[in-house]
């Protein structure tokens, strides 16, 4: 049997886990054999997720976490460890944005609320980084690991509208390569830090942004669909495959760089 793409058994923390993009996840990586521990601020949600993918054959268990918080993420860490034994791999999922972080179509850059820019920063970027600091101990005493943060199309390009959110994106692929640099060198070369670029997917975050009530497409969505050479928005478990492969021995020697799953949006340039 080829084992080359195989992440069974291994232990997956996943933040941001009751999202759509992360619960998707969560259940694919479950159902090929990973013990997913979830990560989110929802219990309800949480414990829905962990109980279908317990139906469905796979381990997991959620944790109730504030990404923002290094002393929450460090109890998450303890009680995962103390479950599971190790960390295997990270997926910084948790994100987010915030009205006051992005500009109106009617409005202007003096518009931008300070505070919800600072949020939008810190639940991306910081929230990334905290995550990462507390589980990767477990990889470098253990050796080994994958950290697979979460970019975006903003990172790539100045989005209109969405300014908080793009400067937070751009920072964390910058902060990934910066980050397998750093991990290789000092600790190990199987602790690999990737980063994963979404194209545009319905969630529920954005889904009042790109569609109407009605299903149809507001402005902003038809002009990603016009951007998109495949001609549609992506699906939630598309991402699976990408992410898979990121974990698995498959890409044993991929570090630092930025997978993109887009339909093609990121090469438009008519």
């Amino acid at each position: 049997m080829n084992e080359l793409f195989s992440i069974k058994d291994q232990v997956v923390v996943i933040t941001g886990g009751t999202g759509v993009l992360g619960c998707c996840i969560a259940e694919h990586l479950a159902k090929e054999g990973a013990k997913v521990a979830i990560l989110g601020r929802r219990k309800e949600e949480g414990d829905k997720i962990v109980a279908d993918i317990r139906k469905a054959g796979g381990e997991a268990s959620f944790y109730v976490t504030d990404v923002c918080s290094l002393e929450t993420v460090e109890q998450n860490c303890k009680d995962i460890l103390a479950r599971y034994g190790r960390v295997d791999a990270l997926l910084n999922a948790a994100g987010g944005n915030q009205p006051g972080a992005t500009i109106a179509p009617s409005g202007t850059f003096f518009d931008i609320d300070i505070e919800a820019f600072r949020k939008v920063v810190d639940l991306n970027l910081t929230g990334t980084l905290i995550p990462t600091q507390v589980f990767l101990r477990p990889m470098v005493e253990a050796g080994h690991g994958s950290i697979i943060n979460f970019s975006s199309m903003a990172a790539f390009r100045p989005m209109t509208r969405v300014m908080g959110y793009a400067a937070a994106k751009a920072a964390i692929s910058n902060m990934t390569a910066f980050l397998a640099n750093e991990i290789a060198t000092k600790f190990s070369p199987a602790i690999r830090v990737n980063a994963i670029a979404p194209g545009f997917f319905l969630t529920n975050q954005n889904r009042s942004l790109l569609t109407n009530p009605d299903g149809s497409l507001t402005q902003r969505g038809a002009d990603v669909i016009r951007q998109t050479p495949f001609k549609r928005f992506g699906k939630p478990e598309e991402l699976c495959g990408t992410i898979q492969y990121l974990l698995s021995p498959a890409s044993s020697f991929v570090t630092a760089t930025v997978a993109v799953v887009d339909g093609g949006f990121n090469s438009f340039a008519m």
